[in-house]
């Protein structure tokens, strides 16, 4: 698990990247507490069962949306950004991979035909619109 802090602010967890190959038998929280995009980890035998259970209702309020991405198949190479915008990663993401953004900025390209993946993210999602600001300048993609 690689976990990214801001150089803007250096006690703020921007996201959490973490491998397939980093899984273990032992459970591993790749969330801290304090976040409300939870992710954990772990390989688990045949036969192993989870107590039934449900979830109680509790008030839970957030300022901004967090999301990650599952990478079941395929490649994509991942930008992810500081506080004041600035590139503070560039890295891809494969087969089993995972990224939990919590506060970095971030835009991926497909590397690989036919890639897939899943995308959680916090809710209500209200649109584009709404949700996002875009960075002003990606020299990456060329986006202004």
């Amino acid at each position: 698990m690689k976990k990214i802090y801001s150089k803007v602010e250096e006690d703020v967890l921007l996201l959490v990247i973490n491998k397939k190959e980093d899984i273990t038998k032992e459970r591993t929280d790749l969330s801290p507490e304090s976040q409300f995009l939870q992710c954990s980890t772990k390989v688990i035998k045949k036969g192993v069962r989870f107590r039934s259970h449900k979830h109680k209702k509790l008030e839970r309020k957030t300022d901004r949306t967090q999301e990650a991405w599952l990478v079941l198949n395929g490649k994509i190479r991942c930008l992810f950004y500081d506080l004041d915008d600035s590139l503070i990663l560039d890295t891809n993401l494969t087969s089993g991979d995972c990224a939990i953004c919590f506060r970095a900025g971030h835009g991926f390209e497909v590397l690989e035909d036919d890639t897939s993946l899943y995308e959680f993210k916090t809710g209500p999602y209200f649109g584009s619109e709404m949700d996002k600001t875009f960075i002003h300048y990606d020299p990456e993609f060329g986006l202004t």
